[in-house]
């Protein structure tokens, strides 16, 4: 016992001496820096990369409640004289979308635009049923559609307020009947609204609805004018 009670001090100093020269590891933090220089280290936090949408690329859409699209179609009264009047309906139930490229606006476009025409009105309510019912019968088909193909005459670099005219051709859907139209087209960019007016005519009887005739009463024009005036912004 006298001999083993100076070793049990001796292995207490010992132990005291060894505890006091270690030093509290500090823990890594979830935000801690890693070091990316070591050798295969894997970084499993490195936040997700997004895409930008291209620059210059600015889409449009037509804002209905300062748009329209009319339509003007003459026709003639046998029980009136053979009075010529010319029939104009507007709607402004129409949707759609461009796409402008402004650093670069040859490769811009134009989506699908769609029109009610079913929601066409003009100055009789007579001839606006009519057309619903029987001739148009856009109360079975009231989405007309058209959808660009090719854009003619699109500027290398565009001027803020001016004026620029364009050839637009693509298929125009009425009814159950699409076929190439091509529409004339004077469009200006001021500020974020995009302002245009597209012209083009078609034949009533392509599309199966013309010239309209109600013997004794009526005949129209085969020819149709249909205008789209339109107001786009972002």
């Amino acid at each position: 016992m006298k001999r083993t009670l100076p070793l049990m001090i001796l292995l207490a100093a010992l132990l005291t001496a060894c505890t006091a020269t270690i030093q509290p590891t500090e823990s890594l933090s979830p935000t801690a820096e890693i070091p990316t220089t070591a050798p295969g280290l894997v970084v499993t936090n490195t936040p997700a990369v997004t895409t930008a949408a291209p620059v210059g690329v600015v889409t449009f859409n037509i804002v209905p409640a300062e748009s329209k699209v009319t339509y003007e179609v003459g026709e003639t009264f046998f029980n009136q004289n053979n009075r010529f009047n010319l029939a104009v309906g507007v709607t402004q139930t129409l949707s759609g979308s461009i796409f402008a490229d402004l650093s670069n606006p040859p490769a811009s476009r134009i989506g699908s635009v769609e029109v009610d025409i079913s929601q066409f009105k003009s100055d009789s309510t007579r001839r606006d049923n009519a057309i619903r019912s029987d001739w148009l019968e856009s109360t079975r088909f009231p989405i007309a559609t058209f959808e660009s193909t090719t854009i003619e005459g699109l500027p290398e670099s565009y001027m803020e307020g001016k004026d620029y005219t364009l050839k637009v051709t693509g298929n125009l859907t009425v009814r159950d009947v699409t076929l190439p139209v091509t529409f004339e087209v004077t469009t200006r960019l001021s500020g974020d609204t995009l302002t245009g007016s597209a012209v083009t005519t078609i034949l009533l009887s392509d599309f199966g609805v013309g010239p309209i005739s109600i013997a004794g009463i009526l005949k129209t024009e085969d020819t149709a004018k249909i205008t789209l005036e339109l107001v786009a912004r972002p």
